[in-house]
């Protein structure tokens, strides 16, 4: 593979994990009058407005074995960000982030047969413990709705595996994402009917669904024609860390040393499973 294609690849691996997590810390500034669904309603909204009309999907010509995982793959999209944004908004970005990725590391887990697999688990396990630290005043409720966008991102991953096989291109992608919006869209206007909506809010929802959704999705399409499947995972496992180092420097959300060491061994399990299954 040429060195300058696969640096630019990487780069721009990098700058969408930035575009992803910088997203994720806009849309929380919307969370006091949006909340955290208003916030996914919008997002979920803008990535349909963007993908439908640039791909064009075929809807009419899928089969009911096209369509079942397509739906599925929707529902996973809404649980996914619903989850994550939630949890942003009770433990802060960096946890929330964190807790999420396990979702693709159980995968990568599961899907590697290698007994040092068995090393990254526990490390895995015992970056949660860090992470979490469960006492009496734990916000488990923070903690679930993290642990459920990782069990959504886990399905999200099987699910499009099921989609790529069955329908051409990112045709799948793109249905799935219309069908969430059109979920979302009674939401969206329960949240702007109900509540006094602000055009600031408005503006970082909309923002979140650009630099969350549609940036990272444009940057990883072209990332994935320059770099190995395998390194385009190793180099996901700084999103825990940029989540974390903006949730600090601009959410003001601090983290204790105990936690930073968490997310470091959740990125080293997941780079340390992803690096076995390149062997």
């Amino acid at each position: 593979m040429n060195r300058s294609a696969a640096a630019g690849g990487t780069a721009t691996l990098v700058a969408s994990a930035l575009s992803n997590q910088l997203g994720a810390a806009t849309g929380s500034l919307a969370f006091p009058v949006m909340g955290p669904v208003g916030v996914v309603a919008v997002r979920q909204l803008v990535a349909a407005a963007v993908l439908l009309p640039t791909v064009r999907p075929k809807l009419r010509d899928l089969s009911w074995q096209q369509w079942w995982p397509v739906l599925l793959l929707a529902l996973s999209f809404g649980t996914m960000n619903i989850g994550l944004y939630a949890s942003i908004q009770r433990i802060g970005l960096g946890l929330a982030v964190t807790l999420e990725f396990l979702g693709p590391l159980a995968v990568a887990l599961i899907s590697s047969r290698q007994k040092a697999g068995a090393v990254c688990a526990i490390a895995a396990a015992a970056g949660v413990v860090l992470i979490t630290r469960p006492e009496a005043s734990t916000d488990f409720v923070g903690i679930g709705f993290g642990l459920m966008a990782a069990c959504s991102w886990a399905a999200y991953i099987l699910l499009n595996r099921v989609v790529g096989r069955r329908i051409q291109g990112i045709q799948g992608t793109a249905a799935a994402s219309g069908v969430s919006a059109t979920l979302f869209l009674p939401v969206a206007v329960v949240v702007f009917l109900s509540r006094p909506v602000d055009g600031l809010a408005v503006l970082c929802a909309v923002g979140a669904g650009v630099l969350a959704s549609v940036l990272p999705y444009v940057a990883d399409l072209i990332a994935l024609r320059r770099v190995p499947a395998s390194l385009f995972g190793i180099l996901m496992s700084v999103n825990p860390v940029f989540a974390a180092v903006i949730g600090a420097l601009v959410l003001g959300q601090e983290l204790e040393w105990m936690q930073w060491a968490g997310i470091a061994l959740i990125v080293a399990a997941n780079a340390g499973v992803l690096l076995l299954g390149r062997r």
